[in-house]
């Protein structure tokens, strides 16, 4: 009986030890605060868009040292010598929310999180929607870092299409 058990024991632990590695690849060790944190900075974006607030937008971000690319898919046609990937900048879309004359709004799906506290990922599909037709969709990944005021987006990368 005392064989059998320890058998039983074993076997458990060795299930459990095999499993354990996959539980903490899953949570990815985030800080629930932080994913809580930019959670809100996240609802604020897409509120920030609504209200055609530039300042705000521009607020989110870091002033410099900072990346913004979009991303044609296959799918869109390009004309000849037009490249696939095309830098912008956080403060010309800033300028297009805020100059827009036509309601405007970004729809976010699929919002996945994931932080340490310092640093934090956000990956998301999105529909771009301009006076209620949507006019882009696509993938969306931003880079944030804890600075003294907050968190901050240092870099944004979508598709289009």
């Amino acid at each position: 009986m005392k064989k059998l058990l320890a058998t039983t024991l074993l076997l458990s632990g060795l299930l459990l030890s095999a499993f354990a590695p996959m539980a903490r690849a899953e949570t990815g060790g985030d800080d629930p605060a932080a994913v809580m944190e930019i959670d809100t900075i996240v609802k604020a974006f897409q509120a920030a868009i609504i209200a055609r607030d530039r300042a705000a937008l521009e607020a989110m971000f870091l002033p410099a040292d900072n990346s913004w690319l979009t991303v044609a898919s296959e799918r869109i046609k390009l004309k000849p010598g037009q490249p696939r990937v095309r830098p912008s900048t956080y403060r010309q879309f800033a300028e297009f929310v805020g100059a827009s004359k036509l309601p405007i709004e970004e729809r976010f799906h699929n919002v996945r999180i994931h932080s340490n506290g310092s640093i934090g990922t956000v990956y998301f599909d999105f529909e771009f929607v301009e006076d209620g037709k949507v006019t882009n969709r696509g993938a969306e990944s931003w880079h944030m870092v804890k600075t003294e005021s907050g968190w901050k987006i240092s870099s944004m990368v979508f598709s289009l299409g």
